[in-house]
């Protein structure tokens, strides 16, 4: 038998990686002559760079950059195996997590650190790159990562305006004549998992606003700011952001990705999928596990799980999700490639307790799949 096993990581608990490694063992325990291969997952959220590096016997690069309040932090990314391909969180220089409850306000907020991190990777003579824009404390549309790649926001003045989503109403022109010419090189794709414009109801500030410390006004103040930078933008690259469906992700970072790096935004785990070349390693397989923390209706949209089942049933192997927990519905799986779902809770149990045994759970639950998978072997 051979049996690929891709989760993604089973989050506050263990990597995809460690994920993997409790799941092989469980397999082991019933046949030590199965062949595992191993494929630690992602979707483009927090964890992704360490899952496509242990996938791709990859390396972290550790890195100072400036938070989204500009303060030195210590932060990091990934390069691949391959030694071209990057691979970049913006949450860890531009993150919510980064900042106190207190300190959360997209007026001051900015992705100059995501940018920081972009032109690090390029000195390291990377021209793939993968960039995960989930968990944003932002709402500049990028401003930050732009200038810190030469991008000048200038006023009627012809002065560079202060970083932060606050100072877009202020941005009379965009000079791109210092922007790193070394972006004309490369290949960027960024994991967006939503498809919100950059304005409006759905837009950025008004759906996301609040999370990352908005009231009522400054979502409104926010979101008028953004429409300016969304003609601006026009006006200067001929770029249309405004409705393009995932331009309003990480506070608009995705409509700044793709005006001045010409990123394609794509679904997360599609580009992991590519990334690691789960449909190659998968050929010849009897069977897929997969896995997250909570599996659900939800799950369908864009989660690991499910990119991994459409991957598998396009050559008809069949595929087991473990989960932590199961929610609501999770009947709407069986009709889009999921054979099985299995829990990992053996009894009742608290979820901190869970969470210290997740990997003895994964690997007795693997070990009780196989063992009834073998019946028909």
């Amino acid at each position: 038998m051979k049996i690929v096993v891709a989760p993604d990581s089973f989050k506050g608990s263990l990597s995809a990686k460690q994920v993997a490694d409790a799941l092989e063992k469980g397999i082991k325990k019933v046949d030590a002559a199965i062949e595992v291969v191993k494929v630690p997952m992602a979707d483009g959220g927090e964890g992704t760079v360490q899952s496509l590096v242990d996938a791709a016997s990859g390396k972290l690069i550790p890195l100072k950059v400036m938070d989204p309040l500009m303060r030195e932090i210590d932060s990091f990314y990934g390069i691949l195996g391959d030694g071209s391909t990057a691979v970049i969180e913006m949450a860890a220089a531009s993150g919510l997590p980064l900042l106190k409850a207190e300190e959360r306000n997209p007026w001051k907020t900015t992705t100059y650190g995501t940018g920081q991190l972009i032109k690090h990777a390029l000195d390291m003579g990377c021209r793939n790159i993968i960039l995960g824009i989930g968990g944003s404390a932002t709402n500049d549309g990028g401003c930050g990562m732009a200038a810190a790649l030469g991008v000048k926001f200038l006023d009627k003045a012809g002065n560079e305006i202060s970083l932060g989503g606050g100072s877009l109403s202020l941005i009379h022109y965009i000079d791109i004549s210092e922007l790193d010419k070394r972006i004309k090189e490369c290949s960027i794709a960024a994991a967006c998992d939503v498809d919100n414009p950059l304005v409006g109801p759905k837009g950025a500030s008004q759906v996301f606003g609040p999370q990352k410390g908005a009231d009522k006004d400054m979502v409104l103040a926010l979101d008028k700011n953004l429409i300016h930078y969304g003609k601006v933008v026009k006006e200067s690259l001929g770029v249309s952001i405004l409705d393009y469906p995932g331009s309003g992700a990480a506070g608009g970072l995705g409509g700044g990705l793709l005006a001045f790096l010409g990123a394609d935004l794509k679904r997360g785990v599609d580009i992991v999928i590519e990334a690691v070349k789960l449909e190659e390693k998968i050929i010849g397989a009897d069977l897929v596990i997969t896995g997250e923390g909570m599996i659900d209706y939800q799950t369908l949209h864009g989660k690991t799980p499910y990119g991994v089942a459409l991957a598998a049933s396009k050559q008809g192997i069949p595929v087991i999700a473990v989960a932590g927990g199961i929610g609501e519905n999770i009947e709407s799986l069986y009709d889009h490639g999921f054979t099985s779902i299995f829990s990992i809770v053996d009894k009742p149990m608290k979820l901190d307790d869970t969470i210290k045994c997740s990997e003895r759970l994964l690997e007795s639950t693997a070990e009780r799949i196989i063992r009834a998978i073998k019946i028909s072997f």
